[in-house]
């Protein structure tokens, strides 16, 4: 079986359906550990889009949750604008989807969850305290890696959506079954097309500059 694992798409379906246009005759499995929505133009797209592949299983992120609330509680100032603007364009009756995402999915010896004990993990993150009895695959960190505590995995996808290192390109792992190999893939994408959509609807500039601020690849 080969799988497909992504998250944190954040609204940006210009990277989600290059995703399934790239991957989609040589997938058995798509997987999303969350966060579809918040950040970019496209939530209720991303949503809906994934509404409709029958071989996808999306679990909630942390955006997920702040969206079924209806609060975001952090106290990061561009974090907290851009649920202030993007929260209010959510179709609400989407709410009850995003409601039914699970919070993990245990396949193939990996257990899939958007992150561990709410952290951001990152390659150098201390793991030292986690309590692995299992494979991971997260997301959360935006981050692309894999690293290994007493012969269990953890494997961080990367952001299909919002890349913080190259705001252009789009992180997820492939899982070929047969043969145990997980795969750390990327392909770039048209951010421009993202930007001047939020310059469209108006975004605060706040929010705007954050993505420009980006290193592109």
């Amino acid at each position: 079986m080969k799988i497909v694992v992504f998250g944190d798409v954040h609204g940006n379906i210009i990277a989600l359906e290059k995703l399934f246009k790239l991957e989609a005759r040589d997938t058995d499995l798509f997987v999303s550990h969350g966060d579809i929505v918040n950040y970019g133009p496209w939530s209720n797209e991303c949503v809906e889009f994934l509404q409709n592949v029958d071989n996808c299983n999306v679990l909630k992120g942390n955006h997920e949750a702040n969206y079924i609330l209806g609060n975001y509680s952090g106290k990061h100032p561009v974090a907290r604008c851009f649920f202030n603007y993007c929260y209010p364009k959510f179709d609400k009756d989407l709410i009850q989807t995003i409601n039914k995402y699970k919070n993990e999915l245990q396949i193939e010896g990996f257990r899939i969850q958007h992150t561990i004990n709410n952290q951001y993990i990152y390659a150098d993150t201390d793991i030292s305290k986690i309590e692995f009895s299992t494979n991971y695959i997260i997301g959360h960190s935006h981050q692309q890696f894999g690293r290994i505590k007493k012969g269990f995995s953890i494997f961080n996808t990367g952001s299909l959506g919002q890349n913080r290192e190259y705001i252009n390109q789009s992180c997820y792992l492939k899982i070929n079954t047969k043969t145990n190999d997980v795969e750390f893939k990327n392909f770039n994408h048209d951010i421009d097309k993202v930007i001047n959509q939020m310059r469209a609807e108006k975004y605060p500039s706040i929010c705007i500059d954050y993505y420009l601020s980006k290193k592109r690849i």
